[in-house]
């Protein structure tokens, strides 16, 4: 029992310091930058994106969790972090070095790898894959927001 618990707390621990190193970037490098874009009149207000960030970093190691604890599949979960890098390079490339149309590539392989992971869920938990429809939902709005301020500026 306190093993698969353990396993839930690495991959919550792995997931929340891949955003965190995301958040830092963000933090330091977005202002002044950021304020002097054009923005989508669909961009959130920013206090939105902590809380939907938070939930959805909890629902997709939740679902990586669970496909672990069924299967111990190693590459799975390798394809998971891998994703995760991915995840925490867009913040780096895009509030970092302020390359919106990298940062917008970038996103469009998060997407091609969340489809892809839900593709190993859903034939392994159908629980799993149906964590991650918001994560994917989110992904591609992200896109969407991402891609106006490339076309917008």
């Amino acid at each position: 029992m306190k093993n698969k618990y353990l396993s839930l707390f690495i991959i919550l621990a792995t997931t929340f310091l891949a955003s965190g190193l995301g958040g830092y970037v963000t933090n330091v490098y977005k202002e002044p930058w950021y304020s002097d874009l054009v923005l989508s009149e669909l961009n959130p207000p920013a206090w939105v994106f902590a809380p939907v960030w938070t939930t959805l970093y909890i629902l997709m190691s939740i679902s990586a969790w669970r496909v672990w604890q069924l299967q111990f599949e190693r590459k799975i979960l390798i394809f998971y972090y891998v994703h995760l890098c991915f995840n925490a390079s867009w913040s780096v490339v895009f509030f970092g070095i302020h390359n919106i149309f990298f940062a917008l590539i970038i996103l469009a392989l998060i997407i091609l790898f969340i489809i892809i992971l839900m593709f190993f869920y859903i034939l392994r938990d159908k629980p799993a894959f149906y964590l991650m429809i918001p994560y994917l939902l989110w992904a591609s709005f992200a896109f969407y927001l991402n891609f106006s301020i490339f076309t917008l500026n």
